[in-house]
Parts: structure tokens; sequence; C-alpha cells
């Protein structure tokens, strides 16, 4: 008793000795800032004495410090309300003003500043008072866990469990391929990932490895929606893209909508007949979709509930921001971040790099919320979890999806980006040394980015220009002028046998039926919203004579999907193509350049109930990996073709390995869900279908 009396009270003590040593830096701080600015004072009008001065500093910086500790989480939750890009720039002004209230707390009212001169002794005496805090909790383990467990704001209703059931986490490089992985592994940028895989950059020295490596194969629809929907729920039924027509509800979906995600998870759990992967005392961090897991935060299937102290899909923001030194180097991260985007996309733009997309307006403060917020919120979360012992956590950190997409997955922007997740894969990894059981740490991604200019780059007009062309619709005179729109446009007046000057009007469908044009990538969908059913190709022809040959025999399409009356399923090529589905394998036609497996794929997908009209897949070059997006994306993923369909799956050697040819999230899920077993973790819970199966 005596022993565990001492070691309290050494700890009081410990304690008692940081808080005293922060407050003297933060005194040392705030004198050394009043001499420099000259709108910030620490004595009165007609002067003072060393020793009042020194008082004053004293004063103010303990009434910062315990407002900082008592107010600003209050103030933080009172505007959780407020979008997170303006929470961002009200940081400072909500710091400048505690160092206000607390000069002015001063009975003696010596000190003062300039409101904009607030802002910045606030944000320095912040930075400089957790930098203290944390250099002198460096070799306190205890303290450096309490101060992680704050940080996550974790509340554990049972008592810790054993080191014989370890945890595991589960962490989503969101759109990093295989292959990028590799390279920036072969480039120094990934360290981390480089010890756990063995890779030694030094001849002749080895490293054991305590991870391996393997790829797999995503579905035709290779994009977060899909994916990430099939690795937490084990379905993904039914989700053809990351945006599609839905002709039975008259609504378009998109996968990071939140009432579409919403409806997603929904038909993923009836369809697999379970919760989700995070069913049983998991938590899921940053994700489109739950998992299941009672813990959630930044999840967006969660958004569109009424929020509460549990399922608050903003309670992360909460849990992370709530301290004042986080608050403000993120959002000074933030803002540098703004900085280099706009810096990186000048550049570009003087040097003329090609391909390139635009990257004004408010890309670089969505950006600089991916790369910095997102991450930084995410990973506490996730260390959070980790301390409070929680069993499976599934977290998604997306920046360099983000960034890879408007500089290219391989560009220098998109390098500096996996430099930085490596770090906190790093973190991640310390925090484990720390937590009350083991942790096994599994990496993966659920999809890559093929590389390549915009189909409209390329040709001078959209996706959608060119259906509507097809169509013998009006389109824009930019797209008449096209070499493409004006075969389009010959190829309509040849099929209606309409002579060559006859106004286009004469031919203009009926009002109403007009087509629904969604691009997802190198993806695109063309569905006809006045047909209520998924339209054949014999009534596309009668219909739109020119449609299906125009789109076939364009150079910057690869192949359609289209259902057919005679064979169920036919893909279309150029130059009068038409195979069934049923004889891709013996005759791939189109598809032999997008890989083995792309039959399969293809058929899943015309399986779906709403599957579009048309399915239309970009061309891609196998000897450059490049494909044409029907968005403005220089590196982009959605459809077949290249290192989009290439993601990786990183686990640690004491888990059972991979099957050979891993191909679908479905089969992901199923993976993930026998380590959770393997573990002694959270077990999916067993569906009565896979009773009887079994």
């Amino acid at each position: 008793m005596r022993g565990v009396g001492a070691r309290r009270w050494r700890r009081v003590a410990s304690q008692v000795g940081r808080s005293v040593t922060v407050w003297a830096v933060s005194t040392l701080t705030m004198l050394v800032l009043a001499g420099i600015l000259p709108d910030f004072r620490l004595q009165s009008p007609t002067g003072d004495s060393a020793t009042r001065i020194a008082v004053t500093a004293a004063f103010g910086a303990g009434a910062f410090g315990v407002l900082s500790a008592v107010v600003w989480p209050l103030l933080v939750r009172l505007f959780l309300l407020v979008p997170t890009l303006v929470l961002g720039l009200l940081v400072f002004f909500l710091n400048g003003a505690l160092l206000l209230l607390a000069l002015r707390l001063n009975p003696a009212e010596r000190g003062d500043a300039a409101p904009e001169t607030a802002v910045v002794v606030a944000a320095v005496m912040s930075a400089v008072a957790s930098a203290t805090g944390g250099a002198l909790a460096v070799r306190d383990d205890e303290a450096y866990r309490r101060r992680l467990y704050r940080l996550a704001d974790r509340r554990r209703r049972g008592g810790p469990l054993g080191p014989a059931t370890p945890g595991t986490v589960f962490l989503q490089l969101d759109g990093v391929g295989h292959d990028v992985l590799l390279a920036a592994v072969g480039k120094g940028l990934m360290p981390t990932i480089a010890r756990w895989i063995g890779h030694s950059d030094t001849p002749g020295r080895a490293v054991r490895p305590t991870h391996r490596l393997t790829s797999w194969r995503t579905d035709w629809s290779s994009q977060t929606g899909a994916s990430q929907l099939g690795i937490l729920h084990g379905s993904n039924h039914d989700v053809p893209a990351f945006r599609w027509y839905e002709k039975d509800r008259g609504e378009v979906m998109v996968c990071n909508r939140p009432t579409s995600a919403v409806e997603l998870q929904h038909r993923a759990v009836e369809q697999a007949g379970h919760g989700g992967l995070l069913t049983v005392d998991g938590a899921s961090r940053g994700n489109l979709f739950s998992g299941g897991a009672e813990e959630q935060a930044l999840v967006l299937s969660i958004a569109t509930r009424r929020r509460s102290r549990e399922t608050r899909s903003r309670a992360g923001y909460f849990a992370y921001f709530s301290d004042p030194a986080n608050a403000v180097r993120t959002a000074l991260s933030f803002f540098a971040e703004v900085g280099r985007e706009i810096g990186q996309s000048t550049r570009a733009r003087t040097r003329k790099e090609r391909p390139r997309v635009g990257r004004g307006g408010l890309y670089p403060l969505v950006r600089a919320f991916a790369t910095v917020v997102e991450r930084d919120v995410v990973v506490a979360a996730v260390m959070g979890d980790m301390l409070a012992g929680r069993t499976a956590v599934y977290a998604d950190l997306v920046a360099y999806d983000e960034v890879a997409h408007h500089s290219g997955p391989t560009s220098r922007d998109a390098a500096k980006v996996l430099e930085r997740l490596d770090r906190s894969l790093a973190l991640i990894e310390n925090v484990a040394e720390h937590a009350p059981r083991p942790y096994r740490i599994v990496v993966l991604s659920d999809h890559g980015q093929s590389p390549g200019e915009t189909f409209r780059a390329r040709y001078g007009l959209t996706l959608g220009d060119l259906v509507r062309a097809g169509c013998g619709l009006p389109v824009p005179r930019r797209a008449e002028r096209t070499h493409s729109g004006a075969e389009a446009r010959a190829a309509v007046r040849a099929a209606l046998r309409r002579p060559g000057k006859e106004k286009r009007e004469e031919y203009r469908p009926a009002r109403g039926s007009e087509p629904i044009v969604l691009a997802s990538g190198n993806l695109g969908l063309v569905s006809f919203p006045d047909v209520h059913h998924r339209m054949t190709k014999e009534e596309l022809d009668a219909r739109h004579p020119a449609l299906l040959t125009t789109l076939a025999n364009h150079p910057g399409i690869g192949f359609l999907l289209v259902r057919s009356e005679e064979h169920g399923g036919v893909v279309l090529g150029p130059f009068g193509t038409e195979i069934p589905l049923d004889q891709l394998d013996e005759n791939p036609g189109p598809l032999a350049d997008f890989g083995p497996g792309a039959a399969d794929v293809v058929r899943r997908t015309h399986s779906f109930p709403h599957t579009a009209d048309i399915m239309v897949n970009s061309w891609y070059d196998p000897a450059e990996g490049e494909v044409l997006a029907f968005e403005e994306q220089i590196g982009s993923h959605g459809g077949l073709g290249g290192a989009q369909g290439k993601p990786f799956l990183l686990s640690p050697l004491a888990l059972s390995a991979p099957p050979e040819g891993l191909v679908g999230a479905e089969r992901v899920h199923d993976v993930l869900r026998g380590w959770l077993d393997e573990a002694g973790g959270p077990q999916v819970p067993v569906t009565e279908r896979e009773e009887k199966a079994a």
C-alpha cells in the first residue's frame, strides 16, 4: 500500500512540476512577444517596474492556460454546428478572444493588445505550451498515454482486456495502388512501410519483414463507394458506379451523398444478412459507411441522423479540437496546405504541364481539409480507440486520393502526401506500445488510380456532348466544331436519312426523353428516364439509330455494355463488334486489353437491377497504363483499365495469408472477417443463410 501511495504522490508531483514549467515557459513567451509586438503591452501607459511586468505576464499566461483548458472545449462543442472549413478560420479568432479575456481578468488591468495582435500572441503561446508539455512528457509513458486518451475522448464501459486477445486496426489509404506503394517504398518515401515489408536501402543488409504485401482486383466499379461498402458490409451488390440513375425511384444515387450512403448501407445489410465487419466492439473513423460499429466519427452514413451524444458524426472533431494546441496546430497546417496547393497549381500552369486540370475555386480549401484536418482528426481518433482497448478499428485516410485526382497519381505533389501518411502510420505504431492490449495493424487500399488526360481535353467535348450529338440533340457550339461532334451529327443524319442542311429541331426527341449522362472516373453511364425499364439494344437502335454506333466507334471509348433481347447482354466495340456476354471467355473482343477477369466483372455488373441503359468504359492504353477520364481528373478511377483496379493489402505475418488471385471487395471482407476470428476478436454475427449453407 505504501508503494502504491508513493507512486501516486510521484505522479501528482510530476504533473504539478510539468504544469509549473509550462506556465513559466508561457510567461517567458508572453514577455518576449510583448517586447517584439508594438500593439501588445504588459504595463501601464506610464511604465512599470520589471517585477510588475513579470507578474502581469505570469497572471496573463496562467489565466490564458486555465481558460484554454476550461472554456475552449465548451466553445468547440458550440461551434460544431458551424461548417468545418469555417471552424478552421474561427480557431485563431476564438483563441485571440481568450487571450484578451485573460488580460482583462488581471486586477491591475495593465495588459492590453490589439485584436489582430491577440490572435498572433494566442497562436504562438498555444503552440509553445503544447510543445513544452509534449517535450516534458516524452519520457513519461503514463503522461503520454493519458494525454492521447483525453485527445480522443474515448470512454470504455468494460475493464481492460488482457494481452491474450489482440486488437486489429485497419487503415485504408484511399486510392493508393499496389504499384504506387512499391514505387514510394523504393524511393524512400515510406520508411515505415519499407521496414514492415523488409525492404532495405542498404545493399547486403537484410531486414526481417513483419508484414506481407499482396494485391487484389477490384470490381468494375473501382471506387471507394463500391469497395468500402463491400469491405465493411460484405456486399456491394447493385452498385454499378460512383453515381448512377435509378429509374424506379427517379433519383440519382451518389456514393458520397449522405442520403445515398444511408440507403446503400441499408441495402448491403439486408443483402449480407449481418450488420458489418465492426458490429461487435468496433469503431469506424472517416468512412462512407459504419461497418456496424457502435463508435463512429466522421462517418457519412450517419450524417443525416439526428445527432446525439452516441451517434454524432462530428464527435471526432470535438474530441480533437477540444485541445486548443491541436486546434492551432491543425489550423496553421491547414493554411500552409492551402498555400502549398496554390503554389503547386501556379507552377504547373506556368510550366504548361500536361495533362492538367483546373485547380481553382474552393479546391485549395477542399484539399487542405482532406490532407490536414481529416487526417489529423482520424489519426487522433484511431489512437484514442487503441488506448481505450477497442477490439477492431477501421479508418479511411483520403489525402492521397484527393491530391492524385488533380495532380496525377505519380506526381511530386502526391508523393509528398505519401510521405506524410507514412508518418501517420509510424505514430499509430508507436501508440500501440502504450495500448492496454497488443494490436495488429493492417493497411489496405480500396482502389488505385490510372493516369491520363481527360476525355474533354483530348477531343474537345464531353461524353454528355457526344451522347447528345449521337441522339440528334443540340450540343454547345464548341462541341459542334470538334471532329467527334461533326462525325456524330453526320452519323445521325445518315441513320435518319436526313439532308445535311435540315434543321436539327425537326428530329429532336420528345420533351422529357433526353438522356441522363453521368461519369464515374473513366466509366460513363447513359440512362433514358422516360423508359422505366433498362432499355435493350434493339430499343436503343430503334429510337436513336446512330447512338450506339457513334459511341462504339469513337477512339476515346473502349467498349459498351448493353442489354440485348436476343443474347441477354452484349459488349459492343468498334467496327460493328458485338459479342454476347456468355462468349467473352472464348472471344474477349474489346475487353482483351483490359486484362484477365474483365469479362467476369462486366457480367456481374450486367446482373445488377440498376445498371444503366448504356455502360461506357473509356479507351485504355495497356502500354502506358493510361485511361481517359469523363470527369475533370488526370488521376482517375471508377472503371476498368490500369492501376485503378489493383489496390493492395498489407497484413502482419501473424495473420493467415490471403488467398491468391483475390477479386472483389466482398472477398476482401471475408478475409478481414477471418482475421478478426483468428485474433479472437469480434465475431461478425452468423446469418441464418450461412448456418444453413454450413
